[in-house]
C-alpha cells in the first residue's frame, strides 16, 4: 500500500504511542519519547474524532499526569507540537503544560534554560500579505514550507514556493479568522528538500518542473492563491 511521507510519520507516531500505552498498562512510568508520543497521538486521534482544536488540546493535556512519567520528564517536556488533521484541514496543535500546570524545577536534569544571548532573526527575502479565509485560527510553524500551508490561507503561493517564515525555530505565526498578516519569508536552506508537509512537493524543491507540478497539485486541491503557471516549461523550477 503506497503511503505518503506524512502518512508514514503518522503511523510511526501511532506505533510509538501504542508502545507507551502498553508500558503504562504494565505499571511503568513513561520517559520523554514515550510520553511525547502518547500525548501527540491523543491530539491526532481527537482531531480524527471530529473535535475542534481547543478540545483536542484539552484531551491531550489530560491523558498523563506527573505520576505517570519518570522524574524530570515534567521539567523537560514543557510543550508538544503536532500537526493534526481536523475536519477543516491540517492544523498545528501546540500543547502547552502537557501534564497540567506544574511548579517547575529549573535544576532538574535535562531542563531547558534560556541563554543570555538572543539570536538575530533572518532578514526576509520576501514579504507576502496572507489572509485567513477559514472560520477558525490557523498557525504555521517557522520551518513549514509556506507554499504548502493551510489551503484556506489566501496568498501568492507561487511566490512562496521554496520559502519558510523568517521566524525563530520552533515559533509559529497565528492567523485569526478573516485576519490579514504581512509575513516575511526566507528561502529554505540546506539540501532544499521538502518531504511531507501537505504532500505537494515531496522531493527536491529545485528539481526540473517541481514548482509547476506543485502549483498544479495545489490548484487541483483547492488551495487559495494557487494558480497554475501559464505555459510553464516542463523543466521550470526555482533556484535558491
Amino acid at each position: 500500500m503506497p503511503l505518503t511521507p506524512t502518512e508514514r510519520d503518522r503511523l510511526l507516531l501511532f506505533t510509538a504511542a501504542e508502545l507507551a500505552r502498553a508500558r503504562r498498562a504494565r505499571g511503568l512510568r513513561l520517559n520523554v519519547p514515550e510520553a511525547t508520543a502518547l500525548i501527540a497521538d491523543t491530539a491526532c486521534e481527537a482531531a480524527r474524532d471530529g473535535l475542534r482544536l481547543a478540545e483536542a488540546i484539552d484531551r491531550a493535556r489530560s491523558v498523563l499526569g506527573p505520576d505517570d512519567v519518570l522524574p524530570g520528564v515534567v521539567d523537560i517536556v514543557t510543550e508538544i507540537q503536532v500537526e493534526a488533521v481536523f475536519d477543516d484541514g491540517t492544523r498545528l496543535a501546540a500543547i502547552a503544560e502537557p501534564f497540567g500546570a506544574q511548579d517547575r524545577n529549573d535544576d532538574a536534569p535535562g531542563a531547558v534554560l534560556p541563554g543570555p544571548d538572543v539570536l538575530a532573526l533572518p532578514e526576509p527575502a520576501l514579504t507576502l500579505s496572507v489572509r485567513n479565509m477559514a472560520a477558525v485560527p490557523v498557525s504555521v510553524t517557522s520551518h513549514f514550507h509556506f507554499f504548502e500551508a493551510n489551503p484556506r490561507l489566501d496568498f501568492d503561493r507561487a511566490a512562496a514556493y521554496g520559502m519558510r517564515s523568517a521566524a525563530p525555530a520552533g515559533s509559529s505565526t497565528r492567523f485569526d479568522p478573516g485576519q490579514t498578516v504581512d509575513v516575511g519569508l526566507v528561502p529554505i536552506g540546506g539540501a532544499r528538500v521538502a518531504v511531507g508537509f501537505a504532500g505537494l512537493v515531496d522531493g527536491p524543491l529545485d528539481a526540473p518542473g517541481a514548482r509547476a507540478i506543485a502549483l498544479k497539485r495545489a490548484a487541483a486541491c483547492g488551495y487559495l492563491g494557487a494558480e497554475p503557471l501559464a505555459d510553464a516549461p516542463e523543466d521550470e523550477g526555482v533556484r535558491a
